[in-house]
């Protein structure tokens, strides 16, 4: 497997794993698909951390993407969606997009990265409650699901609210 930047021509092939990953019978679309297209157009967008995983067949599996988010008004990153498509799922192949992504969020300088998702999957990545750093989720009602992962450039003194990118508020 080859994690790489995605290219324009990967957008559709991305798209695809997207409803893939989150398809479910009573959602033709999922949510997630508009969110990724939403997000592409809107100035939150950090193509350099826009990421596939390219399978054995030359053909992409997986997607990770952050985005410009903000804790009160300093610049930070939001997670998500990441995406494996159905087939390729407990292959490693979250973990190595996650991997990738955080290691080139680090190196750019981004002080942290901040998730909704399930703890006992992102916590082997470094993700913490939120609150354990003194970043509070948009919606209170998240809890544990609000996570943070500091990176090498983080402040302790950044703490507030978090926001996420506009797209992420029309869910």
């Amino acid at each position: 497997m080859l994690i790489r930047r995605e290219e324009p021509a990967d957008e559709h092939a991305v798209r695809a794993v997207t409803a893939a990953a989150f398809a479910k019978p009573e959602t033709p679309v999922p949510v997630e698909v508009g969110l990724l297209d939403r997000l592409r157009t809107c100035g939150a967008w950090l193509p350099e951390l826009s990421l596939v995983a390219i399978g054995d067949q030359g053909e992409i599996v997986g997607h990770v993407v952050c985005t410009r988010g903000h804790v009160e008004a300093h610049p930070v990153l939001a997670l998500g969606p990441l995406s494996v498509h159905p087939e390729h799922q407990r292959r490693g192949v979250g973990l190595a997009l996650v991997h990738s992504v955080l290691g080139a969020a680090d190196a750019t300088g981004e002080p942290l990265v901040a998730l909704l998702g399930n703890p006992a999957y992102y916590s082997r990545f470094g993700f913490r409650a939120g609150t354990q750093y003194g970043v509070t989720p948009p919606d209170p009602g998240w809890g544990a699901h609000f996570q943070v992962r500091t990176l090498t450039t983080h402040e302790p003194a950044l703490r507030g609210a978090f926001t996420y990118p506009e797209p992420f508020n029309n869910l």
